[in-house]
């Protein structure tokens, strides 16, 4: 299965949960990704993109 199914496969309110619980180093909390692309990874998805409040790169793994 490749990673966009996989990610389509998780309930919409729990992708939003996801989407809006990404650490940003910059701002040391969670936050809004923005932008992102969904890649395969060893342990299930990884979702990469911008932070939503000051642009740094962040990512978040989904595990399988």
């Amino acid at each position: 299965m490749d990673a966009n199914k996989k990610w389509l496969s998780i309930p919409k309110e729990i992708r939003n949960e996801i989407t809006k619980n990404v650490f940003c180093g910059r701002c040391k909390d969670a936050v809004t990704i923005d932008s992102y692309t969904i890649e395969e990874d060893k342990f299930g998805i990884v979702l990469k993109g911008k932070c939503h409040k000051c642009g740094k790169e962040v990512a978040r793994v989904v595990e399988s």
